[in-house]
């Protein structure tokens, strides 16, 4: 019984590899015949599209077009997380240390995002208030930023390419922002000159939840 029971086993299961085989040859000779053509996307994944397509990291803007999202790490994404502070509801806290940023709730919570902080020399903490909130911010790069990377603009306006990203939250009267970004892989790591930055999907959602006058701490 067992002998037979195995038999019939393995012929199952070299019936189901035959049927995988066959399976895929049309496939691959069906892309084969494309001709398709390697290209490299910003974060420098390689992908294969058929010729005359181009790849998008925003919304695609015609059927020659194809979009390639950064997939961010579980621990980044927003979440509630049990939280002990005696900061009241509404404050944000942002650890840099730990690349999270949380804006107190009420019992014991907060909403955490994961973050963008500064790179090493242009770290710094405080204690301020959101002094000013924007929708797709301009971006004037301060005179020092612009002697290290003679390359920038004066002033960019606002829009997808902006570095500022789809919001921004003035911290008091500093030249630091929390704000978005247009390279969401850099989320998690230190690479600012001293502001704070999140997904353009995050810092869209903090924005809705923040007013100005709320008091933020930086850690």
């Amino acid at each position: 019984m067992n002998r037979d029971f195995k038999k019939a086993a393995r012929g199952a299961l070299m019936t189901a590899l035959a049927a995988t085989v066959f399976a895929l040859v049309p496939m691959a000779q069906a892309m084969a015949g494309q001709n398709l053509v390697r290209v490299q996307d910003r974060w420098g994944q390689t992908l294969l599209v058929p010729p005359g397509m181009t790849v998008t990291t925003n919304r695609p803007q015609n059927g020659l077009a194809v979009q390639n999202t950064y997939r961010q790490h579980p621990a980044l994404l927003r979440q509630v997380v049990p939280f002990r502070t005696s900061e009241a509801a509404g404050t944000i806290i942002i650890n840099t240390g730990e690349h999270f940023l949380y804006l107190v709730l009420p019992e014991g919570k907060a909403l955490r995002y994961g973050i963008g902080v500064a790179r090493d020399g242009f770290e710094w903490s405080g204690t301020h208030k959101i002094s000013a909130k924007k929708e797709w911010p301009g971006w004037t790069p301060p005179a020092e930023m612009r002697q290290r990377q003679p390359e920038l603009p004066t002033f960019m306006p606002g829009g997808i390419n902006n570095p500022l990203g789809a919001r921004a939250l003035y911290i008091g009267a500093t030249l630091y922002r929390i704000h978005g970004t247009t390279e969401p892989q850099t989320i998690g790591h230190n690479v600012s000159s001293g502001c704070i930055r999140l997904t353009n999907q995050d810092v869209i959602d903090l924005y809705g939840r923040v007013t100005i006058g709320a008091k933020v701490i930086v850690l």
